[in-house]
């Protein structure tokens, strides 16, 4: 069941009317693509999509805290961090199509987002790997007294990995300015939460570590907001790492090949889609004033609008030219590579130079 949370107009950090509008934004976008990239998968545009819809404050309102200058270590549902950070959106649907709009020339799989201008490290396919990495990377710039603060995200099952541990250890040991975030939506794919640990929640385990643990509604954004500020806030001042539990609710499956109705009971789901935290927060927003239905309505459109033109860029863009295998993994390449570049493209006279016998 969902968690009980500050309500919105008691939690509301001190933000301006078009801040809190903007958020709004931010979510409505984040579904709409969710709901594009979904019809697009089923019409086999492309392969693999994995959604997000519901875990909409979790993500913006934790994301929306992070400076251009602090780095992102996402998991699997935190791509729509990077679009708040400037990503153009034709190629964040370039890198679902692997072509040349793809900053990674399709050698990633898909969902796998990821920009070094944007300081958006790629999600790592091996759960919870990229815990560690977001530590690394916070005591990096603690040794080079930068003013830099690393969000290092993870979902409820990657919690029982080896990493979640190490990673908890190193950054409370080295008192590292980290931000360590957990999207809690019941579900590790198939497995529930009750089956990741006996504790109350993942907030707790802070306390073995030595650090501040803060488990949030995450389906209300302002919470979401105030609690990583605080978390924020107490890294970039030399406190140290926090670990904050973001309480959601995967509405879908885990990813666009997964049916959950094979090992959950929807029977409980209603009680999640009752706090929707697109339909809360925009009912806050219109108590306040600060969002009626004109707006609304001009927003959607202008969502729309963009996602169409993005796909529409994306979709034809050129494949990537095979040669870039072999770009950008050596500085020099050696004859080994250059050998296996001959190979695969000839050198003009339908021939490849030096290239191995198979």
């Amino acid at each position: 069941m969902p968690v009980a949370g500050l309500p919105a107009t008691e939690a509301a950090p001190k933000l301006a009317p078009e801040r809190l509008v903007d958020l709004w934004r931010w979510m409505v976008f984040i579904r709409a693509i969710d709901e594009k990239m979904l019809m697009m998968q089923r019409q086999g545009r492309i392969a693999f999509f994995g959604p997000s819809a519901g875990q909409e404050a979790a993500i913006v309102g934790s994301g929306s805290v992070a400076r251009a200058s602090d780095w992102i270590f996402p998991a699997l549902r935190e791509g729509g961090i990077l679009l708040m950070r400037g990503f153009p959106v034709a190629r964040y649907f370039g890198q679902m199509f692997g072509n040349v709009l793809d900053t990674q020339k399709g050698r990633q799989m898909p969902m796998h987002f990821s920009s070094g201008a944007h300081r958006f490290v790629s999600l790592s396919s091996p759960i919870a790997t990229q815990l560690p990495q977001a530590v690394g990377a916070a005591w990096a710039a603690k040794i080079r007294g930068e003013d830099t603060v690393t969000f290092g995200y993870i979902g409820d099952g990657g919690t029982s990995e080896n990493d979640f541990h190490s990673a908890m250890n190193f950054a409370a040991v080295g008192r590292v300015p980290c931000v360590i975030v957990c999207q809690n939506n019941q579900w590790a794919i198939s497995v529930p939460f009750s089956a990741q640990t006996a504790s109350d929640g993942v907030a707790v385990k802070a306390a073995a570590y030595g650090m501040p643990g803060l488990r949030v509604d995450g389906n209300d954004v302002l919470a979401c907001v105030n609690a990583t500020n605080e978390a924020f806030e107490r890294a970039r001042s030399g406190g140290g790492p926090t670990l904050i539990e973001l309480v959601t609710y995967r509405r879908g499956g885990h990813s666009s090949s997964d049916d959950p109705t094979r090992y959950r009971d929807e029977s409980k789901v209603p009680a999640w889609l009752l706090v929707d935290p697109i339909a809360r927060f925009r009912e806050y927003l219109a108590k306040s004033g600060f969002l009626d239905d004109a707006r609304e309505a001009a927003i959607r459109a202008d969502i729309k609008d963009a996602i169409d033109a993005a796909v529409r860029e994306a979709e034809p863009a050129a494949q990537v030219a095979v040669d870039t295998l072999f770009t950008d993994v050596y500085g020099h390449p050696p004859a080994t590579l250059r050998a296996q570049r001959a190979e695969v493209i000839g050198d003009g006279s339908g021939k490849a130079e030096g290239a191995f016998p198979l």
